[in-house]
């Protein structure tokens, strides 16, 4: 057992870390159902809007990579912090009645600022998971995934308006420059890699694995994606479903996501990583088969709320299991595994919608299924030692 004062350090980077976790959040789920009103005061279209989340994306792949050149040279508690403070900067530049050259500026900003705490914050999860000797990450997620829907709340109470929308928007700086403060004091400390290790032994990284997990990550957040942008279109357009109906397959979706991140680092000790991993990759292949070949409301949400078990499960346990590839390297392991995150979005949103005339939305779902049925070839590099089969 660590000292008391050891202990309470880790108790309090522990409480830095879910604060960065509960800030990014609750500042993407503002952002993210603040559009409609955004959308509005700049008078665009859904083209532009689609443009926009893709502009994001490839500008968070960007700021996963500055994550790892800051963290390098001085720690991912610096990434971490330079991460929220550019979403804090970026979010009242999306709030303010702006030109649409700055609006969309403040978009790559505040994309820039979401890649980089995506990474940094796994990162220090990663590093406060090792340092305590147990799983952590699913409870760093789950209080990412109850912020998100504070967030979602929080835009619902202050009205659909541009008007607030930039006090929903102001309110999620004020929180990410609060948590930026708190992971400044709080958060672990490590030896930057570059005064830790010489040039050469940093240069060899575990490129399997990282391809490996990275793919992984890929294929979960192919099936995320899909969900978050298309479940309410698909009830309400393809399958005629009530309008109240319609947004409870993505209500049913990260309520499921949720439930099994609180629940994850339990299991993850009860059961196994590994057979974790083929049992929620099964579930959730299933869920999507499910939205592609029962066409009834019903049977969509069910679908959706099951599909939700992936990304419960499989985010925090993925990145937890690349972070033990390579210790001495985790930080930079992290940061190339998180490229994928972006690729898999783009991947989801996208090519779904690609698919929605022909063969249509529904049968489109087959897509993530196949990506996550892919992801049991992968299961036996999740085994920890005590799972490995005996010789």
């Amino acid at each position: 057992m660590p000292r008391p004062a050891a202990s309470a350090r880790l108790r309090s980077a522990r409480f830095a870390v879910t604060a960065a976790y509960a800030a990014q959040g609750l500042g993407y789920a503002v952002v993210v159902t603040s559009l409609p009103a955004l959308k509005a005061r700049q008078e665009v279209d859904d083209t532009v809007v689609s443009l926009i989340v893709l502009g994001v994306a490839l500008m968070a792949a960007l700021g996963s990579v500055i994550a790892n050149a800051v963290a390098v040279r001085y720690g991912s508690r610096a990434a971490l912090a330079l991460g929220l403070i550019v979403q804090a900067v970026a979010l009242p530049l999306i709030a303010l009645p702006t030109p649409f050259a700055v609006f969309a500026s403040a978009w790559a900003v505040f994309g820039i600022g979401l890649g980089c705490v995506d990474a940094a914050v796994a990162m220090q999860g990663v590093a406060v998971q090792r340092a305590y000797g147990r799983h952590l990450l699913g409870g760093f997620f789950a209080a990412a995934t109850a912020a998100a829907i504070v967030g979602a709340l929080l835009v619902s109470v202050v009205a659909a308006s541009a008007v607030g929308a930039g006090i929903a928007l102001t309110v999620a700086a004020a929180i990410a420059v609060a948590a930026a403060v708190v992971v400044v004091r709080l958060a672990q400390r490590e030896v930057p890699i570059d005064e830790a290790l010489p040039a050469a032994e940093r240069s060899k990284l575990p490129r399997a694995g990282i391809w490996v997990f990275g793919l992984v990550i890929l294929a979960v957040f192919v099936a995320d994606s899909a969900v978050s942008t298309w479940s309410t279109v698909y009830l309400q357009d393809d399958l005629s479903a009530l309008a109240w109906i319609a947004p409870l397959g993505y209500a049913a979706y990260q309520a499921v996501v949720l439930v099994t991140r609180l629940v994850t680092d339990r299991l993850v000790t009860v059961v196994g990583r590994a057979r974790l991993v083929a049992i929620a990759t099964t579930v959730s292949a299933i869920g999507c088969a499910m939205i592609a070949l029962l066409p009834f409301p019903v049977a969509a949400v069910v679908g959706f709320a099951l599909a939700g078990v992936s990304a419960g499960v499989l985010i925090p346990v993925t990145f937890g299991a690349a972070g033990e590839l390579d210790p001495a390297h985790s930080d930079q392991v992290i940061a190339r595994v998180n490229l994928f995150n972006y690729a898999g979005a783009i991947l989801g949103a996208v090519v779904i919608g690609l698919l929605a005339d022909a063969p249509g939305l529904g049968i489109a779902f087959l897509l993530p299924a196949a990506a996550l049925v892919a992801v049991l070839l992968a299961v036996p590099r999740f085994r920890t030692r005590s799972e490995a089969p005996a010789a």
